[in-house]
């Protein structure tokens, strides 16, 4: 069965990047979010790669990607980089899926950067304002402080807050893997440097042009999103009314790893 693995690499502004790719067919893209990696995507990659040739990468800052002092890793570079990894692999209009933090890197690649799309899958994305939490507000503030905690209540921390996203279970091993890349002492540092560049006007740059997607769009939602909850999906679906909308029950922020099966069948009627 095709497995989702990183097996490539590529240099871009922002450092290098980790990437794979697997299956046959139409190009499909698949950007992932914060605080998680390409691995993300692995319970749903097998089912895509039987109908697209699907690419991942791990945004720089994130998973095993690099990680550096003074990397800037805003939203306005991710989206400088994923331009650049769809020019790298030569796709001049794949189908592309995007979650959280992908949603606004996606998005200004296509508004800002001239990335066309095939056909557009948001879910569960960071693209309006305003966005973060109390925490993500107070962590901004004080990262001195944070990148300075024992390793053993670090761990704690990320723990507690991937976990916050969910409302079903997921498996040990996913948990385990999603928060393994912060960490290692460089991966620690990187987690709370991505709360101190994370910055709305990245977004609110982007927003006016929501209305100008040029391909066709399916927004889908956790409907028990705990950190962006589904009027927010709604909400953008308003502001993009010729969008399909979907509602995934069950789910939390990460439908792709809590009901993979639901992620898929959307995914797969669309695309």
């Amino acid at each position: 069965m095709t497995s989702w693995k990183l097996d490539e690499t590529y240099v871009t502004v922002a450092g290098s990047v980790a990437a794979g790719r697997a299956g046959d067919g139409p190009d499909l893209v698949l950007a992932h979010g914060w605080p998680w990696s390409s691995f993300s995507w692995h319970r749903i990659i097998p089912e895509l790669a039987k109908s697209f040739t699907v690419h991942w990468y791990d945004m720089p800052g994130y998973g095993q990607s690099a990680k550096s002092d003074n990397q800037r890793t805003s939203l306005d570079v991710q989206g400088e980089v994923f331009a650049e990894m769809l020019a790298h692999w030569d796709l001049s209009r794949p189908r592309v899926v995007a979650h959280d933090f992908g949603g606004a890197t996606t998005l200004r690649a296509h508004l800002l950067h001239g990335c066309d799309f095939e056909k557009y899958l948001l879910m569960n994305v960071v693209a309006m304002r305003p966005w973060g939490s109390d925490f993500f507000d107070h962590v901004g503030r004080h990262v001195d402080a944070f990148q300075g905690l024992p390793l053993y209540i670090h761990k704690a921390v990320v723990s507690a807050y991937v976990g916050g996203a969910l409302v079903s279970d997921i498996s040990v091993e996913d948990l385990d893997a999603l928060i393994a890349p912060w960490l290692t002492e460089d991966g620690a540092l990187s987690f709370y440097r991505q709360f101190a560049q994370a910055d709305e006007r990245y977004t609110a740059e982007v927003e006016p042009y929501f209305g100008e997607v040029r391909c066709p769009v399916k927004i889908v939602w956790g409907e028990g999103d705990p950190w962006i909850p589904l009027e927010r999906g709604r909400a953008l679906h308003q502001i993009m009314p010729n969008a399909e909308f979907a509602a995934i029950p069950g789910a939390g922020h990460m439908p792709q790893l809590e009901k993979p099966a639901a992620a898929i069948g959307e995914a797969l009627s669309f695309l």
